[in-house]
């Protein structure tokens, strides 16, 4: 099952990954802050959540909330 959320999320366009749950995916994408890069992780909608160290702590904090993780590039 898992699998299948994965390949959907991958497959997905903008407006499809806006629209699909809140409470069910967040993507993920870097960013560059006073010359340090950190992990920007948002809502599905776009909207900011909060920042992480490094993708592994960025997947992790998602994980933790039940959540699919999405890489945005």
């Amino acid at each position: 099952m898992a699998e299948d959320v994965y390949e959907r999320a991958r497959t997905m366009t903008g407006a499809e990954l806006r629209n699909w749950g809140m409470k069910e995916v967040a993507y993920f994408r870097p960013i560059t802050h006073e010359g340090t890069t950190l992990i920007a992780i948002h809502a599905a909608d776009g909207t900011p959540v909060c920042l992480a160290e490094d993708e592994d702590s960025a997947v992790d904090a998602i994980l933790e909330q039940d959540m699919v993780p999405t890489f945005l590039q």
